[in-house]
């Protein structure tokens, strides 16, 4: 199984509960999956973290920076896939304020779409299903599409991430 992650997944672990400097297994556990194909960033998503971020003072940009080679996904997006994502799982006619909210997380489930019984989306963002268009939540957009979603703990129990 490969487990695609959302940027937010890496900016909710360093800020809230796995900070870079302060718990470095979980950031060498994650390196390790990455280094096993179990574990990687899509591109877009890795730009995601890091373009915003450009200050390498910043421990999780630099961490991010030093690993992309092993965290990177090693493939380019499937742009009908993309297109498919949009338009079936937010709407078909977005608008560009929309298309600027929903973000890249179109790419992240295009990524998943590839292989659906294969690969997991783990993010942190919670199911809404009552929100439309651009205001759709990832999970279940990626539900709709037939792609699984985690969260980042669910991903610590079934790849056994240990501090000891």
């Amino acid at each position: 199984m490969l487990y695609l992650l959302d940027a937010d997944v890496l900016l909710d672990a360093n800020r809230d509960y796995y900070p870079v400097e302060r718990v470095p297994p979980f950031w060498d556990w994650l390196l390790a999956k990455a280094g096993e194909g179990q574990v990687k960033v899509p591109r877009e998503i890795f730009e995601e973290v890091v373009l915003p971020r450009p200050q390498r003072t910043d421990p999780l940009v630099k961490w991010m920076n030093d690993h992309e080679s092993d965290m990177l996904l090693n493939e380019s997006v499937i742009v009908e896939l993309v297109r498919t994502v949009t338009e079936q799982g937010y709407a078909s006619d977005l608008n560009d304020t929309e298309i600027q909210r929903i973000g890249r997380d179109p790419f992240l489930i295009a990524y998943a779409l590839v292989n659906p019984s294969e690969r997991v989306v783990v993010t942190t963002e919670h199911s809404k299903p009552s929100s439309l268009r651009a205001n759709r939540h990832l999970p279940d957009v990626a539900k709709g599409l037939g792609v699984r979603c985690i969260d980042t703990f669910e991903l610590t129990r079934v790849l056994d991430f240990k501090t000891n």
